[in-house]
């Protein structure tokens, strides 16, 4: 058994999956990707190495990325991303390099933080930016599912489609991302995928089939997303998480509307059956978050809305 159909089988729940990154690099790397792509590829793993242990402590996640259908060996100029996803502060800038080393100059801190600083060129056009996880290495899952997906979304949809070396949530493919607002989907189907891009070339958010949030940890992703569901908002930077804290068992995030209410979502951290990560591990509890309820906060001088 996959560990799509195992997760399939136990109907686990996609809400609160996504990776989390506030900021995206990704950098165009073509040919074979390894289980870890950014040391084993034809990528210097050296570089490749610096350039996650330096993004990470700043939340940037460093990703390969590579176009669809067969991949030249090539070590031509190549496209860089970089995308922050924070609501009211998205955005996304490319360049060519010449060379990747260059991107050992970039300042992680200030990227992590939304601070581009007019680094690079913005990314103008409303196609959005759709990243598929593809790397078979990782997972077969992700090669089997994940490569015909972004083939036929880069035939069909209205979007700039690239493969991803990866997403997390292997168990949950074809994996989708979808840029500069950062929302991840799973389970995607070629219909369902071309209505989350259409959707975001609008400024909206479907919340079929979305994990997520990567701006979000795990609670804020659970919080903006039930708030979404309980007030039907699709607008993608309608919804901002403002605090969350999480005691491991129970959470609460305070989550404010673009119209200048605040809602405190409540919720437990449970275990799901066990189930693969992906194929060949050995099956674990997944963890998911269970919203509990959502209180309106009271205004200035009214009484406490009731929580619903």
């Amino acid at each position: 058994m996959t560990c799509t159909s195992a997760a399939d089988a136990l109907a686990e729940p996609l809400a609160a999956t996504a990776a989390h990154a506030r900021t995206w690099l990704l950098l165009e790397q073509p040919g074979p990707w390894g289980a870890k792509a950014l040391t084993e590829s034809r990528l210097d793993p050296a570089l490749g190495a610096l350039l996650e242990s330096a993004g990470a402590p700043h939340g940037v996640r460093v990703a390969l990325i590579r176009s669809t259908g067969r991949h030249a060996a090539t070590e031509a100029p190549r496209r860089a991303f970089l995308a922050h996803t924070a609501p009211g502060a998205s955005w996304v800038r490319t360049t060519t390099l010449a060379s990747p080393h260059r991107l050992t100059a970039l300042d992680f801190a200030a990227l992590g933080a939304g601070r581009h600083e007019g680094l690079w060129e913005p990314r103008t056009t409303a196609a959005p930016l759709a990243l598929v996880c593809t790397n078979g290495r990782r997972d077969l899952c992700c090669a089997r599912l994940g490569r015909p997906h972004a083939e036929e979304l880069s035939a069909t949809a209205d979007a700039e489609v690239w493969e991803v070396s990866h997403l997390g949530g292997h168990r949950f493919a074809p994996t989708l991302l979808v840029l500069p607002y950062g929302y991840a989907y799973g389970r995607a189907t070629a219909d369902s995928a071309r209505r989350v891009l259409a959707a975001a070339r609008r400024g909206r958010v479907l919340g079929e089939g979305c994990r997520g949030r990567s701006a979000w940890d795990r609670t804020g992703q659970a919080a903006d997303l039930a708030l979404r569901s309980h007030l039907g908002e699709e607008r993608e930077d309608a919804v901002d998480v403002l605090e969350t804290g999480d005691d491991g068992t129970r959470w609460t995030a305070t989550v404010e509307h673009a119209c200048g209410e605040r809602w405190l979502v409540h919720g437990a951290t449970g275990q799901g059956a066990p189930s693969p990560a992906s194929c060949g591990s050995v099956p674990e509890p997944g963890v998911r978050q269970e919203v509990l309820r959502i209180e309106p906060q009271a205004r200035s001088g009214e009484p406490t809305p009731t929580a619903v």
